[in-house]
């Protein structure tokens, strides 16, 4: 398949990269800096684009089979909140323009349910991720109304940081709306394992127009 990945230097998205070359898909990668990604792959094209660019962007995802957006702003940008939906919506509106009907796209756990009540809303939410997890429940209730586009957005398990030690087990259980726990009461997945996760959804196309989740 053809991949247009934005964000394929990024924490998650450089797994997204290595996993979708690994499996022989083509990648356009559409990155800021071209020089941070130089590995030789005859199915690697890199290009410097910049979301806020809307018609530039729908030229370079053209003739993509599927988008798959790991943009992050950066948990530590003070104006997280604000460059998350801008950009998330300014990629939506590049993808609709570019004719490609598949979005894929890696939002956060805040806008998950437990009894009823979203994770970003609870007190125990951490704060310094509150800002963040609030623009991506709030981009998945913008995208939720999306009549063009197969979108799809992914909540990663509770805990997706660069300390989980699992690697690349290519094992998981998917959910919804829900979290998903292990027996320990964790909800874990490594960014290898996420990686495992998107491109089995490129490949299966099980959560059109959905939202879902995975953890181990």
């Amino acid at each position: 398949m053809k991949i247009a990945l934005i964000g394929a230097t990024g924490f998650v998205g450089a797994h997204l990269l290595e996993e979708a070359l690994q499996r022989g898909h083509e990648v356009t990668a559409i990155v800021r800096d071209p020089a941070k990604l130089t590995q030789p792959n005859d199915k690697l094209t890199v290009v410097q684009g910049n979301i806020k660019n809307v018609a530039e962007l729908a030229k370079l995802v053209s003739g993509a089979d599927v988008v798959v957006s790991a943009f992050n702003p950066g948990w530590d940008n003070p104006n997280i909140y604000d460059d998350f939906l801008a950009g998330s919506k300014d990629i939506e509106a590049a993808v609709e323009k570019s004719g490609v009907k598949r979005l894929i796209t890696i939002g956060g756990a805040g806008s998950l349910f437990i009894d009823g009540h979203q994770l970003v809303d609870s007190p125990q939410f951490p704060a310094e991720y509150k800002a963040g997890a609030t623009a991506a429940r709030d981009y998945l209730n913008i995208i939720k109304e999306n009549k063009v586009l197969d979108w799809t957005f992914f909540s990663p398990a509770i805990e997706m940081h660069p300390g989980i030690s699992n690697g690349r087990t290519g094992q998981y259980r998917l959910g919804t709306e829900s979290p998903v726990f292990a027996e320990s009461g964790r909800s874990v997945l490594s960014v290898q394992d996420l990686a495992v996760v998107i491109l089995d959804e490129v490949e299966k196309k099980q959560f059109i127009k959905q939202r879902f989740t995975a953890a181990y």
